[in-house]
């Protein structure tokens, strides 16, 4: 069964930091792009970071500077470096990923979501 698994949540006060990872698994060729997403109280799910398999990064305005995405092919992972950390960071973070399962075959998978929240 083809799955993300994400870890590395918790509490942290303001300025602090955190990192997080989330695995593939299951019968996967080739992994494309992957990324973190999060979604807050109240509100909709919202891009947070992403990364090519070619290692090309994109983030939210609200993050640059602050978070790091990266990625282990080999390992199959990702992972976001989350530094200077806010209360409005605290949310449900989300991995995904497009994973080629099959020849010319790719779908996107969720992983479960990690909860981090920041005190003041």
């Amino acid at each position: 069964q083809v799955q993300l698994v994400e870890s590395g949540g918790g509490l942290v006060q303001a300025g602090g930091s955190l990192r997080l990872s989330c695995a593939a698994s299951g019968r996967i060729f080739s992994i494309n792009f992957m990324g973190w997403y999060r979604q807050a109280p109240g509100k909709q799910r919202e891009l947070v970071a992403t990364i090519t398999s070619g290692g090309s990064t994109n983030y939210a305005d609200s993050v640059k500077g602050r978070f790091t995405i990266s990625r282990d092919n080999a390992k199959k992972m990702v992972y976001l470096h989350m530094n200077s950390l806010k209360p409005e960071d605290t949310a449900v973070y989300y991995c995904n990923a497009d994973l080629v399962i099959a020849m010319s075959t790719s779908r996107g998978y969720w992983g479960q979501g990690t909860q981090v929240t920041v005190s003041s």
